[in-house]
């Protein structure tokens, strides 16, 4: 049974549904938006009735735009008439037909095509203080009351209904293609024997919160002792706005205690799971577009479709394999080196098995 998203402005002279709130970017198209507005004509005194989708940068708190300065800049925005009718009239669907039995005789619908070149819905993780909306890239679809599409005074908020919505990328259909590998092979000052580490997955693409095996081979001809492994997944965020910015986040890092004889060999996967439930607390952590009230997850990786021109914010991940490498120094001290390898990681989430039938 299909689910209904309804928002009614404050004076109750508009009322705005839709049928979803996920649209999904399949690369070469995305899904359009439909939906319905029900508006009541005698209480509009001679004004127009509007529906807008506009994606949008947010970079501070809301309460910053009383003192004068902007938190919100649209990176792509589009407007449509509903009243009096200007002409919109778009194939009815099977979404429409439900969302019109849901708003009556007054029911208006509209659909929305969403550029492809538009980046994904992605919220970056405020600190523990900070009130207000979340910096980040968000769709908000908005039906209002006004004497034309873009009116310079603000908007009364009675006069308005919105939805925030938001563009997600699904992984593709084929995730069999071989994952990435990488080798390193380092010899130490002191030794004429090196180290050779292979870290390579099994997979291209990952699942949120599946188990990743990090396949490890290691041949230490060095008489030395590898005495730890570790594995760090990194989050890159490059925000594009004014400048283009780049943060890297660590949002895992763990230690196995797995040692590694002089003169011996290693061949063995460890498992790694990378959650936002382990880094709650890090500001600045890309995760991906959050509705009021739901919980989301880390950010999936921003792949191929999105315009690098187009302001948003573009994600991706890697990992890290260190191996911790000591020596016996003079007087039994200890000193220690890193050996590492990097592989790319992408992280996204599986497309749904059905869809949910509209009744």
């Amino acid at each position: 049974m299909l689910r209904l998203y309804k928002k009614t402005s404050g004076n109750g002279t508009l009322t705005l549904y839709l049928g979803k709130r996920d649209y999904v970017d399949h690369v070469q198209n995305v899904d359009p938006i439909e939906g319905v507005v029900k508006l009541d004509p005698a209480s509009l005194a001679g004004r127009k009735v509007f529906v807008k989708l506009a994606c949008a940068f947010h970079y501070g708190r809301e309460d910053l735009d009383v003192i004068g300065l902007s938190f919100r800049k649209d990176i792509w925005v589009k407007h449509i008439q509903l009243y009096p009718d200007a002409g919109h009239k778009p194939n009815l669907t099977p979404m429409h037909v439900c969302l019109l039995k849901k708003a009556g005789e007054q029911g208006r619908a509209f659909t929305f095509d969403i550029a492809t070149n538009l980046p994904c819905s992605v919220t970056l993780q405020p600190g523990q203080d900070n009130a207000g909306k979340a910096c980040g890239v968000d769709f908000e679809v908005k039906t209002y009351i006004a004497t034309e599409a873009d009116p310079e005074e603000k908007l009364d908020r009675k006069d308005t209904a919105r939805m925030t919505v938001r563009k997600i990328q699904f992984a593709p259909d084929e995730t069999g293609a071989p994952g990435p590998r990488a080798d390193i092979c380092k010899s130490f000052m002191m030794s004429d024997k090196p180290v050779h580490l292979q870290a390579s997955l099994e997979k291209e693409i990952y699942y949120h919160g599946d188990p990743i095996d990090v396949n490890i081979k290691v041949k230490n001809e060095t008489s030395r002792t590898v005495t730890k492994i570790k594995i760090i997944v990194e989050q890159t965020t490059d925000v594009v706005l004014y400048s283009a910015d780049k943060y890297t986040k660590t949002v895992l890092s763990q230690d196995f205690g797995e040692t590694i004889d002089a003169n011996s060999t290693f061949d063995k996967s460890l498992a790694i799971t990378p959650l936002l439930a382990e880094n709650k607390k890090k500001r600045g952590l890309a995760l991906e577009g959050r509705l009021k009230d739901e919980d989301t997850n880390l950010a999936s990786n921003t792949i191929a479709g999105m315009d690098k021109e187009v302001l948003g914010i573009l994600v991706s991940y890697k990992i890290k394999v260190n191996l911790m490498v000591s020596s016996g120094g003079l007087l039994g001290g200890l000193t220690a080196s890193d050996i590492q390898v990097e592989l790319p990681l992408i992280l996204m989430h599986p497309k749904p098995q059905v869809d949910i039938p509209l009744m």
